[in-house]
């Protein structure tokens, strides 16, 4: 069953990009995914969106360092090649790329991810705060060609305030 985000966000996809169904896709526990319309050695690339309430004391950073733990669940290896900060005081943001690997079927497939963490503070209680967690898995042959349709997904990303333009 697909989950649901903490708060509403309002995005446009990239020409090409194609949503599907979570759980049909193979991503349960999140929100949203889109696919890429090319598929990569039997990869396809893929844009997901899920997110939660953190009312806890942990860091972006932190957050990060407990993704990358649960890929180690999954994958052969797990590399963070790059991580920094964005964003703001208020609309903290964290962005890392990874590198993984798995076998499945027994066939090493080498993936690419670039997260991106972002937190909405309530400006009237700061220590709630919803982390939105925006993620970019391809192959690694297949980056070059995703990365900047990515970007330009994450410059449309915005709180859903409900007022239309």
């Amino acid at each position: 069953m697909p989950a649901t985000l903490p708060v509403p966000i309002e995005f446009s996809l990239p020409e090409g990009w194609k949503t599907a169904s979570p759980d049909e896709a193979g991503a349960p526990g999140v929100a949203f995914i889109a696919l890429y319309p090319q598929p990569d050695a039997e990869f396809t690339a893929n844009i997901t969106i899920d997110g939660d309430f953190r009312p806890d004391e942990a860091t972006l950073s932190d957050m990060a360092d407990e993704a990358v733990e649960r890929l180690h669940e999954v994958a052969q290896s797990v590399v963070v090649t790059s991580r920094r900060e964005l964003g703001s005081e208020t609309a903290p943001g964290l962005a890392q790329r990874l590198t993984l690997s798995d076998a499945p079927d027994g066939a090493r497939r080498d993936l690419v991810q670039s997260q991106v963490y972002l937190a909405m503070l309530d400006t009237d209680s700061p220590h709630k705060r919803a982390v939105i967690r925006l993620i970019l898995t391809s192959t690694a042959g297949q980056e070059d060609s995703v990365v900047g349709d990515f970007q330009q997904f994450l410059r449309t990303v915005r709180p859903d305030t409900g007022a239309e333009a």
